[in-house]
């Protein structure tokens, strides 16, 4: 049952990423979340009052056999919980894709509703934990109970490259492919924007993890990520992941 707390266990049955997205969302497992994604749509910013938001666990966007796959935290309460689209509806969307434009992946600058004509091409963007939270921080076991999700992503698609939008995303990686048995050396690499970690899989598979700050307004607003920096990142994804 979706509300059961071991739903995201089906996650492993899925055969394609549409079949994973439809299981998706259809998940209850977190009370916390689920509660808090209900009432933010109950009661929207006067912005989007009428609006009918989603309200229920937001599935991963973009190419489905993706080079580059790009991990944030969670949805925003208004952006990715309101369309149901994933970094869609807010600025730290605008952001992201501007970028993600510029370097070649997406096929227009903005991300505002769900049926806007964007696509992504050789990139997909996901999260470790797919309800809102409060606050913007899920709890470390909010994020083991969604952790099947990005597991069974992970193995349909097979990115070469991993973009960590935060510290949050860059552990929950660093988790997520040890569960899976891959080679995470001991002490694990510590986040910044910009690090490198190649890791390993247990069936030789390669993969590069790379760091960026997040593109929260907290960031984006106050210079501590500018444009440049995050079309840095995308560049050299984009090295590591070529043939």
């Amino acid at each position: 049952m979706p509300d059961d707390p071991a739903y995201p266990l089906v996650a492993a049955s899925a055969r394609t990423v549409d079949e994973l997205d439809g299981m998706l969302v259809e998940c209850r497992a977190c009370p916390r979340l689920v509660a808090w994604r209900e009432a933010v749509a109950a009661a929207p910013r006067a912005s989007f009052r009428g609006e009918e938001y989603w309200a229920r666990p937001v599935p991963g966007l973009g190419d489905p056999h993706a080079q580059v796959l790009v991990v944030g935290l969670a949805p925003a309460a208004h952006g990715g919980n309101r369309t149901g689209r994933m970094f869609t509806g807010d600025r730290s969307g605008d952001f992201l894709i501007a970028s993600l434009h510029r370097a070649g992946y997406a096929s227009q600058p903005t991300s505002v509703r769900a049926d806007d004509g964007l696509v992504l091409t050789g990139l997909r963007l996901t999260a470790p934990v797919h309800c809102a939270p409060p606050d913007n921080a899920p709890t470390p076991e909010e994020r083991r109970t969604c952790a099947p999700w990005l597991t069974r992503e992970l193995r349909l698609v097979q990115p070469r490259v991993v973009v960590a939008l935060g510290g949050f995303a860059w552990q929950a990686m660093l988790a997520t492919l040890g569960e899976q048995g891959w080679h995470v050396p001991r002490p694990r690499p510590r986040f910044a924007h910009g690090a490198e970690a190649p890791l390993t899989g247990p069936d030789g598979q390669a993969l590069t993890l790379l760091g960026s700050f997040h593109v929260s307004q907290q960031n984006t607003f106050t210079g501590r990520l500018t444009p440049q920096m995050l079309d840095d990142v995308f560049r050299r994804a984009r090295e590591l992941s070529a043939p």
